[in-house]
């Protein structure tokens, strides 16, 4: 029996050259299950996305998913997509398994918390204050440089890391530190700076909102006094003062050191983001 994608709907295209469409999972020509195919619109065009990937339960464990996606693969080299990504749900372990077998390489994980009632207490002697415009300034510029770094020592060419940056920190931060629901909070011993922690509203999954980590970063020097952990406190603070009862974040594969933190604080992964070299 043959495996083939078969196409559910146009191609919807843009200006920019982002591309989408559905297709319809077929084994011999009968429908068995459905993907969407996409290009990443914060990497461009040469980045492609496998989303939703689904068999019907009664066609699944034959090895269709396998065949689906490198069916899928083909499709995106077609469009010119040099790499592929996908973000699978943690407690998805087939598809996981699946992810492997295929050659893909972990990047990163999403985590969220759901928070406590009553806001934790920060260690003694950790002071708050919000940043200072001149310290923004300065703050932005490194923040923007680090993340597109971040991406490409994980195998996103530059370019397209930095142009991830760029249209991140435009959609994110449009007014700067008055940007609405924006907190960019500094942690003080001793009336020292020891880190900051940058945290906004935002979606967490389709429907589910809550407060996110974008950036939490101790200071040289500082390092390796706990500090990561007060900071990871002062955005719950912030988030359970804002209403909120989810605080989520990102952390890049390899920061064993940050997984560790997240988990030790109550945090669960959610998803694990994935990619694979195409051409």
């Amino acid at each position: 029996m043959t495996t083939t994608l078969r196409p559910a709907g146009p191609l919807q295209q843009t200006d920019g050259g982002d591309r989408s469409r559905t297709y319809d999972v077929c084994v011999n020509s009968r429908r068995v299950g459905s993907v969407h195919l996409a290009t990443a619109p914060d990497f461009g065009a040469a980045s492609g996305v496998i989303e939703a990937l689904g068999i019907d339960e009664k066609d699944r464990r034959r090895g269709r998913g396998t065949v689906a996606a490198l069916a899928a693969e083909e499709v995106l080299r077609g469009w010119g997509c040099g790499q592929v990504q996908i973000s699978v749900p943690a407690a998805a372990t087939a598809a996981l398994r699946m992810a492997t077998v295929l050659g893909y390489t972990e990047r990163s994980r999403n985590m969220v918390k759901e928070l406590p009632a009553e806001p934790p207490a920060l260690p003694p002697g950790i002071e708050v204050r919000p940043m200072t415009e001149a310290e923004y300034a300065d703050w932005e510029a490194k923040a923007r440089e680090a993340f597109a770094r971040s991406w490409m020592d994980r195998g996103v060419p530059e370019d397209q890391a930095r142009a991830k940056a760029e249209a991140s920190h435009r959609e994110l931060l449009p007014q700067g530190l008055a940007t609405p629901g924006t907190s960019i909070d500094l942690a003080v011993r001793d009336g020292e700076v020891v880190g900051h922690v940058w945290s906004a509203p935002r979606e967490l999954e389709p429907g589910v909102r809550g407060r996110y980590v974008y950036d939490v970063q101790v200071a040289e020097g500082h390092r390796g006094q706990g500090h990561g952990r007060a900071l990871m406190l002062l955005a719950e603070r912030v988030a359970i003062d804002a209403g909120e009862r989810l605080l989520g974040l990102h952390v890049f594969a390899g920061n064993t050191p940050a997984i560790r933190l997240y988990e030790s604080l109550g945090y669960r992964t959610t998803h694990i983001n994935s990619y694979k070299q195409l051409l």
